[in-house]
């Protein structure tokens, strides 16, 4: 780990935080530890960083001589992979914003807690892992693919637990004769079943797209033929929560596409605006032709977010989490691989959102 700051307080504090600190998850191989190295300006780091392979670089925004966001610039422009978290004051936080644009990972205001900075450390740790079990994905073979599976049995571990907990609990009888009393225990069952299968569906999809193994099949397909179809997967939780869904379509809208992927999209749209919407809300699907590009947009009446959280949205394994989610389940997958999918189209996302109002995801797929 790189720490650029000119505050020698703030490199030996992080220092003392990580000197015993280490991050485990019982599917890696061994635990994460951290070597610090400093700079106190801009110029000292990119020095260091033309010399030593960094995984992390945490970066202050305001620097004597060249500014943080001009280091970034250089990590950016010479492609090396360091995660960049930057440390700001809280007077500077819209400049922290705009550089999670430029490729920031995260920020974290002064003053931080050690806490907070584990924290933010056991994310990026969790990211940089994965990273590597991808890359070494296509080199490795069976050794990964088995770690790979490590990780989705670990996260499957959980709501097994929890099935098999109220499937002993039926056996016995804990409830008495009737079936009626034990709805609410077959209701959870189900709906962990559900988050398990979504997790299972959204890891196959991330693998064979980071592999780049997919056989694509690439021809002309219909937008509203997927369109509808993809609604009518999403009707019956629809039905549940009083949801309306309009779809607005030109039936003659096609696109040279895999049609596979284009339902990964639409699925994964449609679910994420059940998810977040409100009881008695409603969905617009809306397809159309604009100047040499066919647009897909999704809006909800939903839930909405802050704009701060838009940028972190499209990360692997990434859920923004708040009150409001807390009790929404997610891989947090699934806005990454239509990422993932969108950039083989060279298509481009815009997100707009509200807190309170809900949410509208649009995808430009140049024709020309």
């Amino acid at each position: 780990m790189l720490v650029v700051d000119d505050e020698p307080g703030i490199r030996s504090g992080i220092r003392r935080i990580l000197e015993s600190f280490s991050v485990s998850y019982p599917f890696m191989d061994e635990d994460f530890d951290f070597e610090v190295f400093e700079a106190q300006t801009g110029e000292e780091g990119i020095e260091l960083l033309d010399n030593y392979a960094f995984d992390i670089v945490l970066l202050d925004n305001k620097l004597p001589g060249i500014q943080g966001v001009e280091v970034l610039e250089y990590i950016k422009n010479q492609a090396i992979e360091a995660i960049v978290v930057m440390i700001t004051s809280y007077a500077s936080l819209d400049l922290a914003v705009k550089a999670t644009k430029s490729g920031a990972y995260d920020f974290v205001p002064k003053p931080f807690t050690p806490k907070e900075l584990r924290s933010c450390l056991e994310n990026i740790a969790k990211q940089l892992f994965l990273r590597r079990m991808t890359q070494k994905m296509q080199q490795e073979g069976k050794q990964i693919r088995f770690q790979f599976l490590s990780v989705l049995s670990h996260e499957l571990k959980s709501p097994i637990n929890a099935i098999e907990g109220y499937l002993r609990l039926m056996e016995e009888k804990r409830n008495g004769e009737n079936i009626n009393d034990y709805q609410e225990m077959i209701q959870r069952s189900l709906a962990r079943i559900q988050d398990m299968r979504n997790l299972i569906l959204d890891l196959l999809d991330f693998t064979r797209i980071e592999s780049g193994k997919k056989q694509r099949n690439i021809k002309s397909v219909f937008l509203c033929e997927i369109a509808s179809q993809s609604i009518d997967l999403v009707q019956p939780l629809c039905i549940q929560k009083d949801i309306d869904i309009h779809l607005n379509c030109n039936n003659k809208i096609s696109l040279k596409a895999d049609r596979q992927e284009l339902e990964i999209i639409l699925n994964n749209l449609l679910s994420n605006a059940v998810k977040y919407n409100k009881h008695g809300g409603r969905i617009d699907v809306i397809l159309e032709r604009d100047k040499g590009e066919i647009v897909l947009s999704v809006s909800d009446t939903g839930i909405g977010m802050e704009k701060k959280d838009i940028d972190k949205l499209f990360e692997d394994f990434v859920r923004i989490k708040s009150e409001q989610t807390k009790h929404i389940s997610g891989t947090g997958l699934g806005l990454s691989i239509i990422k993932k999918i969108a950039d083989l189209y060279n298509a481009k996302i815009q997100v707009d959102s509200k807190p309170g109002e809900g949410s509208t995801f649009t995808l430009r797929f140049p024709t020309e």
